[in-house]
């Protein structure tokens, strides 16, 4: 089978179109002719050594896919060869068969494509597991979403916005800005390009004060970080949750005055960590999640479609902060 591999260190150009031997599923797992897999944020950091985990290489990058049950190892009941079936698997799925762990796929909708599929879970998992166990969202509370156009961004504006928040996002262009509000956004900001020196800091932070009001917003949802994080902390309403989800602008250093000058909360959000320690909490998100995509409260918005043999091209355009909704390659047919 193909593999697009990550054989050293280094950019999306390192990334090498190689042909491997077939995975054999073993007990309890199934083995995936992989269709779609969508890229995050992640696999620009793991392919150049900068996430959390170093899988041994050579590896392939991808950690969402949507395809079709090829064969099942042994003590496999829930799935059957011919099934379509989605998942996150961390890494490994820019390649055209994986195995995986049953217990780590779903049944794809019937009406669904495979690009949708493979969009869904790990960005709607990450976001709601952060708006709900992290920031405890409320209806009728207050929700501003950095970075809001991206894969989680636009997850953050939906979800807020079927829990019954008020939903604020913040984006860098007017194009971006149009996309959350078809996405239900309340009201957008637009904001200019990091770094900031104080005083364009300052500026800012009052942008964000003036579009959510005086209270200011009851949950911050920052899969940015960088310059952008202060300013926004700035906005938060007493007693606020800053979630930290993400950092592709850079790792911030926080004022920790303002944490209790607010009285506020600065929260971490490991879904990955989350999901292996509470399944069962995972689980039950992931059917509020198939639910509100039946309802059609959620919908993955697939932007870029790319050919197998330019996954690459995927992860340099997410590397440059230019995505909107997410980005997707079509590895069959």
């Amino acid at each position: 089978m193909r593999a697009l591999l990550s054989m050293a260190p280094g950019g999306p150009e390192t990334l090498s179109l190689e042909t491997i031997a077939d995975p054999v599923a073993g007990k309890g797992q199934v083995l995936v002719a992989v269709k779609a897999c969508s890229i995050n944020y992640p696999d620009v950091l793991i392919i150049e050594d900068k996430y959390q985990f170093r899988p041994q290489r050579p590896f392939a990058p991808g950690g969402e896919i949507a395809g079709v049950v090829e064969a099942i190892g042994e003590g496999v009941t829930t799935l059957k060869p011919g099934d379509r079936v989605l998942g996150t698997i961390g890494h490994g799925g820019l390649v055209e068969k994986v195995v995986v762990d049953a217990a780590r796929l779903y049944r794809l909708p019937e009406g669904r494509s495979f690009e949708e599929g493979s969009a869904l879970l790990l960005t709607y998992a990450t976001t709601i597991h952060a708006l709900l166990d992290r920031g405890h969202l409320a209806e009728g509370q207050t929700l501003l979403v950095l970075g809001a156009a991206g894969g989680v961004g636009l997850a953050a504006v939906e979800l807020g916005k079927a829990f019954g928040a008020r939903v604020i996002a913040a984006v860098s262009s007017e194009e971006k800005a149009a996309v959350c509000r078809a996405a239900g956004a309340d009201d957008t900001i637009v904001y200019g390009r990091a770094p900031f020196d104080k005083e364009q800091s300052k500026a800012l932070a009052e942008q964000f004060k003036a579009a959510l009001g005086p209270n200011g917003a009851d949950v911050i949802y920052d899969p940015v970080g960088g310059d952008y994080a202060e300013p926004a902390l700035r906005s938060i309403a007493w007693e606020g949750r800053y979630l930290v989800v993400g950092f592709p602008a850079g790792i911030p250093r926080l004022p920790l005055n303002l944490t209790l000058l607010k009285s506020c909360d600065v929260c971490g959000v490991f879904w990955g960590a989350f999901a292996a320690r509470d399944p069962q909490a995972n689980q039950d998100h992931v059917e509020r999640l198939f639910r509100l995509w039946k309802d059609g409260a959620i919908n993955p918005r697939v932007t870029d479609v790319f050919a197998f043999a330019d996954g690459g091209k995927a992860i340099a355009k997410m590397a440059a902060r230019e995505a909107i909704g997410k980005l997707v390659v079509r590895v069959a047919e």
